[in-house]
């Protein structure tokens, strides 16, 4: 069995694949990103990313933009692409 490592979304490789597991940080920063489409259970892929920069993410046929501090706080498990 092979166990995937829970990480901060901004880590994450650019092309990859990952399931949010978790949104932590204050509860207004939760319930917005649950809003823009972050929920439990929800792939998401990463299409661009800069170090301490701005992230592009792909969640269905949407594309979502994130700053890195916001990034940091969805707690994701990478799929096998």
């Amino acid at each position: 069995m092979v166990v995937q490592a829970i990480l901060p979304l901004g880590f994450l490789t650019p092309g990859r694949d990952a399931v949010v597991r978790d949104v932590v940080g204050a509860r207004n920063l939760r319930q917005r990103l649950n809003e823009m489409g972050f929920a439990r259970g929800t792939v998401v892929r990463i299409v661009q990313s800069q170090p301490c920069g701005p992230i592009i993410i792909s969640i269905g046929d949407s594309r979502v933009v994130l700053g890195w501090g916001a990034a940091q706080k969805v707690m994701v498990e990478e799929v096998g692409n």
